[in-house]
């Protein structure tokens, strides 16, 4: 099976099992899965047939709905299927996007990225990412001007963000009507900090790789919606140093992923399969499956795209 036809049944079995009653969690690796679910949390409340059947692409009839959407994702990662994610991954490999661009967006107001409300999914899952703490200290990486991080300073949590474009971030103070005071930063030259004392969030203008946890220390949350999902996909593993080196002990970081054929779209956002994130993340840290949902709208449609799926994972170091 490709990972297309992976992407397309596990799309379907999400929109047809209701509801899916535990989360999946990997063992770090790449190569295979363990799962806390059993074969009868992926039949419908209401139903006791275990031959209720859907999303075979083999056309076989005698598979059950269970046994196939365990094989399916719960099996080894063949070499076959391996080299179609290396095939897929190699459609946007060598995509760029210069930081002058992302600012060159803001500047035209070209920011249908921007989500006007706090994220469903950070939402839905917050309580996974503060497990039981108060105070917590949030990073967001590539934060424009999200009002997720008000969000949380309002429930009193601290936020840092780095961002590239001054604009987003005058925008994000300006916007929720809070002051701020804009000084240097001394171990980054050229760059800028924007403060609220009041709220405890603090926002940096700089190139996220310039940051380091010699600037802010180490968080105990990271919220990852449309970062990892737009830097360049060439500097993926750059990227995942940085933030594991943000990571303290007790750190739980929230991270968003999208698939989708990239056959059809060349990004941004690009196409992050399950398979890279426990290779960027697994050796380190443990990897859990919260939440996958369709996320199809007519603004993907126009893209070229039947099928956009979003994931949130919880990373979290494994010294925990």
């Amino acid at each position: 099976m490709s990972f297309h036809e992976y992407c397309g049944c596990f799309y379907a079995a999400l929109l047809q099992v209701s509801p899916l009653r535990h989360s999946l969690v990997y063992n770090g690796t790449t190569s295979s899965c363990r799962s806390t679910i059993n074969a009868d949390d992926f039949l419908p409340e209401d139903s006791n047939d275990p031959s209720v059947g859907f999303c075979n692409p083999a056309g076989d009839s005698s598979w059950t709905t269970r046994a196939y959407i365990l094989r399916l994702l719960c099996s080894p990662l063949t070499a076959d299927r391996q080299a179609n994610i290396t095939s897929m991954l190699g459609q946007q490999a060598d995509r760029v996007m210069a930081l002058g661009e992302w600012e060159e967006r803001w500047q035209q107001n070209k920011i249908g990225f921007h989500q006007p409300e706090v994220h469903k999914m950070l939402k839905k899952n917050i309580d996974k990412v503060l497990n039981g703490r108060t105070g917590v200290r949030f990073f967001f990486p590539l934060c424009g001007k999200a009002v997720d991080m008000k969000w949380l300073a309002d429930m009193g949590h601290s936020v840092v963000g780095v961002e590239i474009s001054e604009k987003a971030i005058r925008q994000f103070f300006e916007e929720n009507n809070m002051t701020y005071t804009e000084e240097p930063v001394p171990a980054i030259p050229g760059a800028k900090v924007y403060k609220n004392s009041e709220k405890n969030i603090s926002l940096y203008q700089c190139n996220l790789y310039n940051f380091s946890n010699s600037i802010e220390g180490q968080f105990g949350a990271i919220w990852d919606r449309g970062s990892l999902v737009a830097i360049n996909p060439g500097d993926r593993e750059k990227y995942a140093a940085l933030i594991i080196s943000l990571m303290a002990n007790d750190c739980r970081y929230l991270l968003d992923t999208l698939l989708y054929n990239p056959d059809l779209y060349q990004g941004p956002p690009f196409f992050v399969p399950d398979e890279q994130v426990h290779s960027l993340f697994g050796s380190s840290c443990g990897i859990e499956l919260l939440q996958s949902e369709d996320a199809l709208t007519d603004k993907q449609r126009n893209w070229g795209l039947d099928k956009f799926l979003e994931n949130v994972h919880l990373i979290t170091p494994k010294s925990n």
